[in-house]
């Protein structure tokens, strides 16, 4: 064996040995700063709940597991489901996820019909503002109306509907949070998401940067983008369930996150043309993973992180390329941001403090 094979293996082997110490490194962290958040344990109220989910397995299995710490009784139809449970167990309130796509068209004389017998109703939209169109006929129907949407809380007032408050999203600890992930799911960036049409235009100014770069690129729609030769081998078409999007988000050193259009017409039913003003789900998410995550701005990000401390935003596919290629190139920054950044989203970002807020209202 010459030199020059001697020294391509060892060089080799050292590429692999600081790979595995970075990612030892990285999860150990994670592990550290979890054992440090104290879990709640409040006293249950005194309440009797049926939660009808809409079949976001994210939001949904969040909400149930901290409506079960919290309720002194719960039970979880499906929509169908909703009328019969609710008369066997006779609850004091009927806690309803969206409400829409997989809702039947009656969905709404189901309410009335529960109101008229005396039981509280509540809705939480979680697809604001992007299926207005749908959620709107609906609204007045609840006693209750929460929206993860700062914009479409007076849209929904001035509608007539006196009881709504907003709700922000937030991430399920069960399903989102660090892991060891396998080598095949690796990545210097990564973005998980369908391919709208603001996405698709900046993957398409990114895309000769990022084809030289191990990118991971998830979801449907992606057929949209022109530059389908750079970027095809780095795209997996098509759902991932979220416990293999967690599985991503921690073999990714970056994680892009870019929120869907809001202009009417964009893949959506919102004529009323609402802007979007709040983060989505994916920001708790990515940050529940213990992983970087560098995000475009809406207007209430700052409520719940901290630009430059635990999360990192962009305004422009420049600006995105720029901050991709620092963070991979300063990888102990990288790691403490993202350590940060999953220490202010288990203390303050679960479905436990939303379940709470919920209750404290409706009670």
């Amino acid at each position: 064996m010459n030199r020059a094979t001697v020294r391509a293996k060892e060089k080799a082997r050292q590429a692999i040995y600081r790979q595995g110490w970075s990612e030892g490194y990285r999860y150990g962290g994670c592990v550290a700063v979890m054992e440090q958040i104290p879990v709640p344990a409040p006293p249950k109220e005194d309440i009797r709940i049926l939660y009808v989910q809409q079949g976001f397995e994210s939001v949904d299995q969040g909400m149930i597991g901290a409506l079960r710490a919290l309720a002194g009784v719960l039970e979880v139809a499906s929509p169908e489901e909703m009328l019969q449970k609710a008369e066997q167990m006779n609850p004091n309130l009927v806690l309803v996820m969206n409400a829409l796509h997989v809702f039947p068209a009656e969905h709404s004389e189901h309410i009335d019909l529960l109101r008229s017998r005396g039981i509280r109703t509540a809705v939480w939209f979680v697809d604001d503002p992007y299926y207005t169109d749908r959620s709107l006929p609906l609204a007045g129907h609840y006693d209750y109306v929460f929206t993860h949407e700062l914009s479409c809380v007076p849209f929904y007032r001035e509608a007539g509907c006196s009881e709504v408050h907003y709700l922000p999203l937030a991430a399920d600890p069960e399903r989102f949070a660090p892991v060891e992930p396998p080598r095949s799911y690796q990545s210097d960036v990564c973005f998980i998401g369908s391919g709208f049409w603001n996405r698709v235009a900046l993957f398409d100014e990114l895309a000769p940067y990022l084809a030289r770069k191990k990118v991971r690129i998830i979801g449907g729609l992606w057929s949209r983008l022109q530059q389908q030769e750079l970027l095809r081998s780095h795209i997996r078409e098509g759902w991932v369930e979220p416990g293999e999007a967690r599985i991503y988000y921690n073999g990714a050193k970056i994680v892009i996150n870019m929120h869907r259009p809001t202009e009417s017409g964009q893949d959506n039913a919102n004529t009323a043309n609402l802007p979007g003003l709040s983060i989505n789900p994916r920001t708790y998410e990515i940050a529940a993973c213990g992983a970087l995550q560098i995000t475009d701005v809406r207007e209430d990000l700052q409520r719940y992180y901290r630009p430059g401390y635990d999360i990192e935003t962009y305004g422009s596919a420049e600006e995105l390329k720029q901050k991709i290629e620092y963070y991979l190139t300063h990888e102990q920054e990288r790691i403490e941001m993202a350590w940060r950044s999953l220490r202010t989203t288990r203390e303050r970002h679960t479905y436990h403090d939303r379940a709470a807020r919920m209750l404290a209202i409706v009670k």
